[in-house]
């Protein structure tokens, strides 16, 4: 726009002004020789001359207004400024508004960490034992005197339902009958390691049969337990078939077993039932032995080994205990069967079915205390339970 401007004004200049005078230049057409008169002077060239100034100065004035209107400049630096000033304006609301979001960050925050905590009770209480009525906190639960054979206390103690590891301990006595060379080593092999959940062992590892008892009896190892029926001179439906049949001798009719680790919930048995089981298996000295330990270590092909009974009442000394077994799955809940020796008398107590861990060595102490120093008192509680929901654990 600007170029245009100027070119117009370079036409107006060349066209109104002469070159010397400042009037037009004329380009005309030659005439013959003829004397020619002195031209007059010319007296329109300095009208012209202000025409073409005024219309510089008025092209000036149009590409440049800024230059010859202060007062607009001025008008234009007041609104820049209001303009400057309002942003700030806005700057100092926002920095306002800024405060109001911090405090709701820090409510956020809040409100975060207190979903967190309910979020930790919340997981908690998934953990949180189950109550039970009845006098004990799981499905079924005895105590009975180990030498007469009396019930002191009794709690669904006929309702047959999942056993899960206490299982090993009618495994084991199967497996000693047969009167094994425990110091032969046997190879972990991967039939022993698939579907047996947690263990320690490794395929290819090299470890005697003495440490695979301990390793199934006291630290309820499900491969381990696989190796040693497999490494028996049976094999494993006649295995089977021999801890069922032991089951019918003893009398057990509520009892049965479809494998031998106690993964199954089909491996069933009464709280009663159980009693007997664990009275026979503690009679034999190496199971009595391995399942009193507190602890046991040894060395296999590969690596060392420190472990630790599941039993708790054996690790902390609180009872005499001459023989355990614990168990446990997702169908069968928390298990533990214990032989404890008082100053009063010997009792066996079964508890299967409790909601945790700690929840069945709580109520077995419990029950102990309660029923192993007092009077014969024969306690009787029948009644439904409601279903169990229950933490991975061993």
């Amino acid at each position: 726009m600007r170029i245009r401007a100027i070119i117009l004004i370079r036409r107006r200049l060349t066209t109104y002004l002469d070159p010397l005078e400042g009037g037009p230049v004329l380009h005309t057409a030659p005439v013959a020789a003829q004397a020619t008169p002195p031209s007059p002077a010319r007296p329109e060239a300095a009208p012209r001359v202000f025409r073409a100034l005024a219309g510089l100065f008025l092209s000036a004035v149009i590409l440049l207004p800024a230059e010859f209107a202060p007062v607009a400049e001025a008008a234009g630096t007041t609104s820049t400024s209001t303009a400057r000033k309002s942003p700030s304006k806005k700057t100092s609301s926002a920095k306002t508004t800024v405060k109001k979001p911090t405090t709701g960050k820090k409510t956020v925050g809040k409100t975060t960490a207190k979903k967190s905590r309910l979020k930790k009770y919340a997981r908690k209480g998934r953990r949180r034992p189950v109550t039970y009525s009845g006098g004990v906190n799981a499905r079924a639960a005895i105590i009975v005197d180990a030498k007469t054979g009396e019930v002191l206390f009794d709690k669904n103690s006929g309702q047959a339902m999942p056993i899960a590891s206490l299982t090993k301990l009618m495994t084991a006595m199967v497996y000693l009958e047969m009167k094994p060379d425990l110091t032969r080593r046997a190879m972990v092999t991967r039939e022993d390691l698939a579907g047996s959940g947690h263990t320690r062992l490794r395929a290819g590892e090299i470890v005697t049969m003495r440490d695979l008892l301990h390793l199934a009896l006291l630290s309820s190892d499900n491969s381990a337990t696989k190796s040693l029926v497999r490494n028996s001179d049976l094999a494993p439906e006649e295995f089977l078939a021999r801890m069922n049949r032991k089951a019918q001798v003893m009398g057990l009719q509520q009892t049965r077993f479809v494998e031998f680790t106690g993964l199954s919930e089909q491996n069933v048995s009464t709280a009663t039932e159980y009693a007997q089981i664990l009275k026979r298996a503690s009679g034999d000295p190496m199971i009595s032995h391995i399942t009193t330990l507190p602890d046991y270590t040894f060395r296999s092909s590969k690596k060392d080994y420190h472990l630790v009974n599941t039993n708790r009442l054996c690790r902390y000394g609180i009872f005499d205990v001459r023989g355990g077994k614990t168990g446990f799955i997702n169908e069968a809940g928390y298990c533990l069967a214990t032989w404890v020796s008082t100053r009063t008398r010997d009792v066996i107590s079964v508890v299967l079915g409790a909601p945790s861990n700690s929840v069945r060595f709580s109520e077995t102490r419990r029950l102990i205390d309660r029923w192993a120093a007092t009077p014969t008192v024969h306690a009787t509680v029948v009644e439904e339970e409601p279903a169990l929901t229950a933490d991975a654990g061993y």
